[in-house]
């Protein structure tokens, strides 16, 4: 199938410029490297969906001239997303995707996330291939996160209380057995770590799972020696969403009393406030918001370390990779799908204890060579485990496995 150009259906809820960032951004990427290499790439999102969350609309980003966007039409204002989320199916976004599929026969239809652009009812729609990437856990859990009451891991689901615990009504559907049925319709769930993937399958997931890591596309800019420190007083830098799982209040107290560096947050979000009150008077702790993708890569490569703190099951470290792409070592909490990137590249630490956290920081901090050594590390196994053609190549061969299969 890979000699000649395929058609391609990414199907997501989020994708920029109506997205949160994770998945959103990765259906982007893949999207625009099929397209890249001559494959036709049509993205059908849910801009409706982000807009009842209370999502901002930043620019939108490039597109190649072999893709298409196609988002699904508002109808009558959130009411189109809220009736999918409790029925999980389309809804009033049927007919529109039913219009779609029978103007084109894709070869591939690649499933992201799912939960307000169709739920597992939109799982039947298409022929061809079928893919479809869990990049969070909301196959096994209503809130996406495994992150129970919105203070702790979950250990012991307790979904209904959950659902009103986040102020969401309760998706009765998932007691019917309709994700169950709606999955057969899948030739291949990707997991982007082997932690997911364990998780899926802990929780009573049958469907067929394989690992297949995110990626980074090449940066230009990284060049063949990326590892370059600031000048200046050092820094550990902190990317992604502020929310109360993702633990960057954890590192707020670490700094409190850690001051041989700064410590840059980088995002926004509903946790946002609370921690910029956490730490009022803590001179080297700075939030600079959110920022342009553009000026990510320069923070990144002056950065000592970045820090991964999350207290809650992260499915990948994509800031990880970033991170190595641009030759910046990682220290990460030793939970979820965080510390496999920086086991299998050797390029930074694991901590669980506040103490090994603050060894891990100093040892950097104090080792310019270290430093350099990690950066390298990192650059190298990026290179070869998580820029595109390593991706790509494993994403071909599931498409082609399954592409015998059916034919068998």
């Amino acid at each position: 199938m890979t000699d000649r150009a395929l058609s391609f259906c990414m199907l997501t809820t989020f994708y920029p410029p109506h997205s949160f960032g994770g998945d959103g951004i990765y259906v982007h990427r893949l999207t625009n490297e099929l397209a890249s290499r001559g494959h036709r790439v049509t993205v059908v999102s849910a801009p409706d969906a982000h807009s009842l969350l209370g999502g901002k609309t930043g620019p939108a980003p490039a597109e190649h001239a072999n893709v298409t966007l196609e988002p699904l039409k508002r109808r009558v204002g959130p009411v189109s997303p809220l009736i999918t989320y409790l029925s999980g199916r389309p809804g009033l976004r049927a007919r529109q995707l039913r219009d779609l599929f029978r103007r084109e026969r894709f070869d591939v239809v690649h499933f992201h996330n799912v939960s307000l652009v169709g739920g597992p009812g939109v799982l039947a729609y298409g022929d061809g291939v079928k893919l479809y990437t869990t990049h969070e856990h909301w196959l096994v859990c209503p809130m996406h996160t495994l992150w129970r009451l919105d203070r702790e891991l979950c250990e012991r689901p307790t979904c209904f209380r959950c659902s009103l615990a986040y102020h969401r009504p309760p998706q009765l559907w998932r007691y019917t057995g309709l994700l169950e049925r709606e999955s057969r319709h899948i030739d291949m769930f990707l997991a982007p770590s082997r932690f997911t993937l364990k998780m899926h399958l802990a929780r009573g997931f049958t469907g067929p799972l394989r690992h297949l890591p995110s990626f980074l596309p090449l940066d230009e800019e990284a060049g063949e020696n990326p590892q370059t420190a600031s000048a200046g007083t050092p820094y550990f830098l902190v990317v992604g969403r502020l929310e109360r799982m993702k633990g960057v209040q954890t590192l707020i107290e670490v700094f409190r009393r850690y001051d041989a560096a700064r410590l840059v947050i980088v995002g926004e979000g509903t946790y946002g406030r609370e921690l910029r009150r956490q730490a009022a008077g803590i001179h080297n702790v700075e939030f600079t918001g959110e920022l342009p993708f553009g000026s990510l890569p320069s923070l990144y490569r002056g950065a000592t370390a970045l820090l991964a703190p999350s207290l809650g099951y992260e499915t990948f470290g994509m800031t990880t990779i970033e991170a190595f792409a641009r030759g910046t070592p990682a220290i990460v909490r030793d939970l979820g799908g965080l510390p496999e990137t920086v086991k299998e590249s050797g390029a930074g630490f694991v901590y669980r204890t506040d103490a090994e956290l603050l060894q891990a920081m100093e040892s950097l901090r104090s080792s310019p060579v270290l430093r350099a050594e990690l950066g390298a590390r990192g650059y190298r196994a990026y290179r070869e485990r998580w820029s595109p053609e390593p991706h790509l190549r494993t994403y071909f061969e599931v498409i082609e496995e399954a592409s015998r299969a059916r034919s068998r």
